[in-house]
């Protein structure tokens, strides 16, 4: 098992800082937004340069920390289609520059009809919305061809694809190489949130093989509302039973810590590598 944290969620900026960070923490690598971790870096057409990328994977190689994701999400459904094309652009971009990082894979969500933020719309659920996607992500997968990366996809609950089926037949539809990214805390809504071992089981089932990495959070449980997100460690889930449920699907995952920040870093990083050292 690989543990690591996304940079920006380590509360400082720059690859020799964020380095540091890792080594205190006993942290693996990083899932890395470039625009949320380095102030030279905005998200912006041109601005991941082959220097900088090069830089990058170069100090991460040296110190033997890993980046198996780099980060450029946005909405592909967005109605400012001009928006969406240049972020589309943006998302390129990293493809292209992603080895250069010592990383094969650039991730997105799936987006919104409601535009910003991206949250429930009912045009979500509908067959177009799928196509819409998946003719999207299909562009991005050609441009990944040709420089040898690959196009990761998360779901969740509010977007696009907004259960493990949704994504699934979407990554049908595109019927090119792509990888999922795996987060079971996306998935959950007030409708669904108790039965969330079920939802980690069949997504264990229906991506064998093609999960990149897992997503790790941890969330209250709410009576007529949606799960709330909380540090991992301190919510209703059992991380055990999670845990035990990727070990026994692959004893080599890459566990990924989304949203847990500050002081309770260090925690989150000592329950999972306790538990996954015991199960």
């Amino acid at each position: 098992m690989k543990l690591c944290i996304r940079a920006h969620d380590l509360g400082v900026q720059g690859t020799e800082a964020i380095l540091a960070r890792l080594a205190e923490l006993d942290i693996d690598g990083v899932q890395m937004v470039c625009y949320k971790a380095y102030d030279d870096i905005p998200y912006a057409p041109g601005a991941i340069t082959p220097d900088k990328a090069a830089a990058i994977g170069q100090a991460f190689a040296q110190r033997g920390a890993m980046i198996p994701l780099v980060g450029a999400y946005f909405n592909p459904v967005h109605s400012n289609r001009e928006k969406a094309e240049r972020c589309f652009n943006i998302f390129g971009e990293y493809l292209t520059r992603c080895r250069a990082m010592g990383c094969d894979y650039v991730g997105s969500e799936t987006g919104s009809y409601s535009d910003d933020p991206w949250v429930y719309h009912p045009l979500n659920r509908r067959e177009e919305a799928l196509e819409a996607v998946a003719q999207t992500f299909s562009r991005l997968c050609d441009i990944a061809e040709v420089h040898g990366s690959t196009v990761a996809m998360e779901g969740a609950a509010g977007h696009v694809c907004w259960n493990v089926q949704a994504l699934a037949k979407v990554r049908k539809m595109i019927g090119k190489k792509t990888a999922v990214i795996f987060d079971l805390y996306n998935y959950l809504d007030e409708t669904n949130q108790r039965d969330y071992l079920k939802i980690l089981d069949e997504g264990l089932d229906t991506f064998a093989g093609e999960i990149l990495l897992f997503h790790m959070k941890d969330c209250r449980f709410l009576e007529g509302g949606a799960p709330r997100q909380v540090p991992l460690g301190t919510g209703d889930m059992d991380m055990e039973a999670i845990l035990r449920r990727i070990k026994a699907y692959d004893e080599n995952a890459v566990l990924t810590l989304e949203g847990t920040t500050g002081d309770h870093i260090a925690r989150a990083v000592a329950t999972i590598r306790g538990i996954w050292d015991r199960i």
